[in-house]
């Protein structure tokens, strides 16, 4: 649904020490994911996917040194919404770009500096 958080994202300078602890602290289970830019898993709550986590190289923060956290919320017309937010004072970190198997996505930082994932996801 359009304006609501739909996927949230670890990159990690260490992906195997994260997932342990998320593991044993959260019971979260791990399943690979291809990028083509690096490895990532889909975490999984029980049967519920509740996000992913890869390496610094994947991070919605192109260039990221540090381990963060990413969220991303659900738009209605993504490529629309993009060009609106960049009039608005956004700047885009990542444009508008296909994820087989998932829908479309781009990472913005919004006019106060906050880091913001948008997706469509495919029905």
């Amino acid at each position: 649904m359009h304006g609501t958080f739909v996927w949230t994202e670890l990159a990690t300078g260490d992906v195997q020490k994260a997932m342990a602890f998320y593991a044993d602290t959260l019971g979260w289970t791990f399943e690979p994911y291809e990028l083509p830019d690096g490895d990532y898993w889909v975490i999984r709550s029980g049967n519920a996917v509740v996000g992913g986590i890869g390496g610094l190289d994947t991070a919605a923060d192109v260039g990221a040194s540090a381990s963060a956290w990413a969220a991303f919320i659900e738009v209605d017309n993504l490529d629309k919404r993009v060009e609106k937010a960049k009039g608005l004072g956004a700047t885009v970190l990542q444009p508008p770009h296909d994820v087989p198997n998932v829908g479309r996505v781009a990472v913005l930082r919004d006019p106060t500096g906050a880091l913001i994932g948008w997706m469509t996801r495919l029905p």
